[in-house]
């Protein structure tokens, strides 16, 4: 069995992961601030409290406490690869940069966004398969127990974690501009898939802990990220379906088809 408690000691490299979500911050004030166009105070609000979670996920107690503790690791993972992206996010962090870039960088970036690697990255199946499917290979195999041991795989796990939820979220549930944005019933399906996913992860781990975790801690873990993984997933369900009604009541009624010989 491996010895999950004697792993990364002091913790200052995550003090140290934290500071960037700051940085976020920070960056993003700073382009509300040169914007010429008022911007919505709840985006901003959004912005900043998906960055706090990042960084309570990165640094502090909870991360000193997730090297060794499955429990705080469950938790770790259900701040940063699902809340945190889920409010980053509803910041609208693209739409924000639109907004306040000149009109050749603003070019710039809408180009990158219509670019094939996007078009690939921004399929629901491939990005349902990043975050769910990383999950599989970090909990079924040993490589929970070798990040345990080594800090910069630790650190691949966490960049992974975030960037695949915030991926997933964003094909969701975007409120920036995505030019090959799948429809609302496809992305629907694959959400419920994912989630479907996600759930018999958080059994199986109830059952066959990971490597090296105490099987208390294991039900205890497992059962967060399978609540914890529900209720983001039905915010998400929520907001998909707001969406889909908005879109479908901006939409013209079409006229009734008039029968042969009957007068209007």
């Amino acid at each position: 069995m491996v010895d999950l408690h004697a792993t990364h000691g002091s913790g200052w490299s995550s003090w140290a992961g934290a500071l960037l979500p700051f940085g976020a911050i920070l960056a993003y004030l700073a382009v509300v601030a040169i914007s010429d166009r008022p911007w919505p105070r709840r985006r901003t609000a959004m912005w900043l409290a998906g960055n706090v979670t990042a960084a309570a996920a990165l640094g502090g107690p909870l991360a000193a406490a997730a090297d060794g503790d499955f429990v705080a690791h469950a938790v770790t993972h259900l701040l940063l690869g699902m809340i945190a992206p889920l409010l980053l996010v509803l910041g609208a962090p693209i739409t924000l940069v639109l907004r306040a870039a000149p009109v050749g960088r603003a070019r710039h970036v809408s180009r990158m966004l219509r670019s094939p690697p996007l078009r690939i990255l921004t399929e629901p199946t491939v990005a349902a398969t990043l975050s769910v499917g990383g999950l599989w290979l970090l909990y079924t195999t040993e490589l929970y127990a070798v990040a345990q041991r080594m800090p910069a795989v630790h650190l691949l796990v966490h960049v992974h974690m975030f960037l695949a939820g915030y991926l997933f979220t964003v094909i969701m549930i975007s409120v920036d501009p995505l030019p090959h944005r799948r429809g609302h019933l496809h992305r629907s399906v694959v959400l419920v898939l994912a989630l479907a996913g996600h759930d018999v992860l958080a059994k199986f781990l109830y059952a066959h802990p990971p490597t090296g975790v105490p099987g208390p801690e294991a039900e205890t873990g497992a059962m967060i990220m399978y609540y914890g993984g529900d209720l983001v997933d039905v915010v998400l369900m929520i907001i998909i379906c707001a969406q889909w009604f908005r879109v479908r009541g901006r939409r013209p009624r079409a006229l009734p088809t008039l029968l042969p010989g009957r007068a209007t």
